[in-house]
């Protein structure tokens, strides 16, 4: 296992994890990488936040409450939603070398995803009702996923971004799975943020296991506010504790050309995937969203 200094690391309880106006503030030289980033701002109502995206693309996610964004001659405004466990939301990306304004009329709290990337993509706003959410996995492995930023359904240069929603005493990200090395076509190397909202304050656990000699170990419990740092190993299961459902925002970039995610199970729990075929999804799926097939 990881010494304690170590899983301190990797593991940002909401309490030490914050920086200026920034609940959680998660960059590139915090994390130890080369891309991905994570923060968390929280506005009063009234307030007004700026953001200079410097080489990154970044994505202007409401986790609660809704707000404007102005950049340039373009004005977006985001109707957001009450909380992360009661509807998809709508969402704004911001290209690289821009800035912005963040404001909020009631206040709120907004997730800004973003990662280090080359090419300058249109600011563009993101409807709720064209965020694809996919139910996946069967029985107690059951979860949906709301794909707002994922590979293949929002242009990025670098940022891949989903959200997971696990029912209460369900396992997510699980079979265990890894992206941390380039092999064409079957894994791709990706750094990845999770950020943790459990309903009604409750405790989760993940579990980030090693891939490699001396790679990441960590089995964290986490509460709302947390995250978890992903630089390699096999990561899951994320598990939500009964009757309290589990949000987690996944944030990754990585280095390859082609913009993808790709990952390879671990061999000991493959055989997973192979009862999901004769079992039914979670009947409290989909939590809310349109429904998908798995």
């Amino acid at each position: 296992m990881t010494t304690p200094d170590e899983h301190q690391r990797y593991h940002l309880r909401s309490d030490r994890a914050a920086s200026g106006p920034y609940t959680l503030d998660i960059d590139p030289e915090r994390a130890g990488w080369d891309r991905s980033s994570l923060r968390v701002l929280e506005l009063e109502p009234g307030g007004v936040h700026t953001l200079v995206t410097g080489e990154s693309e970044w994505i202007v996610l409401p986790l609660s409450g809704a707000c404007t964004v102005q950049s340039a001659d373009e004005t977006f405004q985001l109707l957001g939603r009450d909380s992360v466990f009661g509807a998809v939301t709508d969402f704004v990306y911001l290209p690289r070398d821009a800035r912005a304004q963040i404001a909020s009329g009631a206040g709120g709290r907004f997730a800004l995803a973003g990662a280090k990337c080359e090419r300058r993509l249109p600011a563009r706003y993101g409807p709720a009702p064209e965020v694809p959410v996919e139910l996946r996995g069967a029985g107690t492995c059951s979860r949906q996923v709301n794909n707002f930023a994922a590979a293949d359904t929002f242009a990025c240069d670098r940022l891949i971004a989903v959200e997971v929603l696990t029912p209460g005493g369900n396992w997510s990200s699980y079979p265990p799975h890894k992206h941390d090395e380039h092999r064409p076509g079957v894994e791709c190397e990706l750094e990845e943020i999770y950020y943790f909202e459990v309903e009604g304050d409750g405790l989760g656990y993940h579990r980030v296991s090693p891939s490699r000699e001396g790679g990441t170990d960590v089995l964290a419990e986490v509460a709302t506010g947390d995250a978890v740092l992903i630089p390699d190993g096999w990561h899951g299961p994320s598990i939500a504790p009964p009757d309290r459902t589990l949000y987690y925002l996944n944030v990754m970039a990585g280095p390859g050309e082609k913009r993808e995610w790709l990952i390879s199970d671990h061999p000991g729990h493959r055989w997973i995937r192979d009862t999901w075929p004769s079992q039914p999804v979670d009947p409290r799926l989909p939590l809310h969203g349109p429904q998908a097939s798995r």
